[in-house]
């Protein structure tokens, strides 16, 4: 693994040295603009600069750094990117690839409301946000009231042909609100459930993981079998 560390960093000392030497990048002088502390070429030299890499190149990390702050995902999925992002961009495919989101109903004005079934009887509101240029599906939601909908989740979806792969490339992160941990509207909870969603806040990851795994299976199920994977008109009525 060292080994492997070292080949790396001698690698990308190389790649900046080709670079300044040949000219294509300019040293640029440290001013008052800029803050104290930054690592760079101008402050920092290569052998200083691969200690700090190996530094934080740990071959373990705590928990808390790899699930206390951030909850990234990231899959290749065997259909088309534009198929994808407009089963994505439709709030209906939130019933089938989701773990509990279920019965969803249009409130108006865009916004609707999901049943979840994790933890008992829970309104979880949503909004969907798409950009159909960028590919890009923002689900902004929350757990009993509709007013703040602080939950965030941040899809991506580009053309995986630009890493050399078929289909789709589908990015999903999600940033740990304060409200996960400190529910600002305990009035509000259904006396029959016992839990708040950031309880499972260290198990996001793993929990989001199979849901992704649930979208993967079923967008390649629907490409493998001709079937239209944005045509979620069986879903109206559910």
């Amino acid at each position: 693994m060292l080994a492997i560390t070292q080949r790396l960093l001698l690698l990308i000392g190389i790649k900046m040295g080709v670079e300044m030497t040949a000219g294509e990048t300019a040293d640029i002088p440290i001013t008052e603009t800029l803050p104290e502390g930054l690592v760079r070429v101008e402050s920092v030299d290569q052998a200083a600069f691969n200690a700090i890499c190996e530094a934080r190149t740990p071959r373990m990390h705590p928990h808390h750094e790899l699930y206390g702050r951030y909850c990234s995902l990231e899959a290749f999925v065997e259909c088309s990117p534009e198929a994808l992002f407009n089963y994505l961009a439709q709030p209906e495919s939130l019933l089938e690839w989701t773990y509990s989101l279920r019965n969803m109903k249009a409130m108006g004005d865009g916004l609707l409301m999901f049943g979840d079934k994790v933890g008992g009887p829970t309104q979880c509101y949503c909004r969907v946000d798409s950009n159909a240029e960028a590919m890009t599906v923002d689900y902004h939601c929350a757990w009993d009231q509709s007013e703040t909908l602080w939950m965030i989740y941040y899809m991506r979806v580009m053309d995986a042909t630009r890493w050399g792969r078929s289909g789709a490339l589908v990015t999903w992160t999600n940033c740990c609100h304060p409200f996960y941990l400190d529910n600002p509207w305990p009035e509000l909870v259904p006396e029959q459930r016992s839990i708040w969603v950031g309880d499972g806040w260290p198990f996001f990851k793993a929990g989001h993981q199979m849901e992704l795994d649930n979208l993967k299976a079923i967008a390649e199920h629907r490409h493998a079998n001709g079937i239209d994977l944005a045509d979620l008109s069986h879903l109206v009525s559910t």
